[in-house]
């Protein structure tokens, strides 16, 4: 598929999630809980992660029924995190995509019960009965999922983040923490969407996706804390300025914003060297998204 293509691919695969999303977060969940978890995945968000998932499955001509359920597993996940983070216990925020955050809306008690449901429901996704989705697959899907989630991932990455408030980090204490607390998650979905092909890949194959999942990982993170000096709330849709607020290191904190934007385009030509590498021949989409990862303005 050519680079041209991209918008449309783009608005088809995500109209694909949102739907699913629509029909798989259940609102009949008891005492309203159903309403917080819609409230926190529904009508808001990049939808980064499920993308990487569906152009990553495609690239590999992968199982298109387990890279929907990928792509939507990863993106609970994803939700269930910036639910937990927003709370006071964590970075006690009260705007997330351009809304009051759960708590705000629902309470405390009803946000982290939401969270912890959008976390299991990941799961359920990714194991669904019949043979749409063969049980090899699913459990490679939950083993990727579980690891980029758990304490060697995206939960580690949020306690070092919270250990280090105040604190002035060297740059490869702040990557090592990125690498989990963002990248992981962000990993985990291309290597998910690579994973929905059969037979396996070659193992260069994925050793060069891997390459462009890291990279592009933690550019993300990099553009994050640029865009946290350089855009106002209205336009990120949360909290502008809140990471100097807090006194927490950031890439523009450690190496000054012009370095920080070198560094960031130093990783997105390290993604596009990495789908060179890869010996697959249908990696624009990919190529868009590390674009998009990088000149995003929110």
């Amino acid at each position: 598929m050519s680079a041209p293509d991209f918008p449309a691919w783009s608005a088809l695969a995500l109209a694909r999630v949102e739907q699913a999303l629509t029909d798989w977060v259940p609102a009949a969940a008891p005492a309203r809980l159903g309403d917080a978890m819609r409230y926190a995945v529904l009508d808001g968000g990049k939808r980064l992660r499920p993308l990487l998932v569906l152009a990553s499955a495609e690239a590999v001509q992968g199982n298109g029924s387990a890279a929907l359920r990928a792509a939507c597993a990863v993106e609970l996940i994803h939700a269930y995190s910036l639910v937990h983070d927003d709370m006071p216990c964590m970075d006690n925020d009260v705007l997330r995509r351009g809304k009051p955050t759960v708590h705000v809306q629902y309470g405390e008690a009803q946000a982290l019960l939401a969270g912890d449901a959008l976390q299991a429901l990941a799961f359920e996704l990714l194991t669904p009965e019949g043979d749409a989705v063969p049980p090899a697959m699913q459990a490679a899907l939950c083993g990727l999922l579980a690891r980029a989630a758990g304490a060697a991932g995206m939960a580690g990455g949020q306690a070092i983040d919270l250990a280090s408030v105040g604190r002035v980090l060297t740059e490869a204490e702040l990557r090592a923490m990125h690498r989990l607390k963002t990248g992981a998650l962000l990993q985990a979905a291309v290597r998910m969407g690579a994973a929905c092909a059969a037979p396996a890949l070659p193992v260069a194959t994925r050793a060069a996706l891997d390459d462009y999942g890291a990279a592009i990982g933690l550019a993300f993170q990099v553009v994050d804390d640029i865009l946290d000096v350089t855009a106002d709330s209205a336009q990120l849709g949360k909290t502008a300025g809140k990471d100097a607020a807090a006194d927490k290191p950031t890439y523009v904190s450690l190496l000054g914003l012009a370095e920080a934007q070198a560094l960031a385009a130093r990783l997105h030509a390290q993604a596009h060297r990495a789908l060179d590498a890869s010996g697959l021949a249908q990696v624009a989409l990919l190529r868009n998204l590390a674009d998009r990862v990088v000149m995003r303005e929110n």
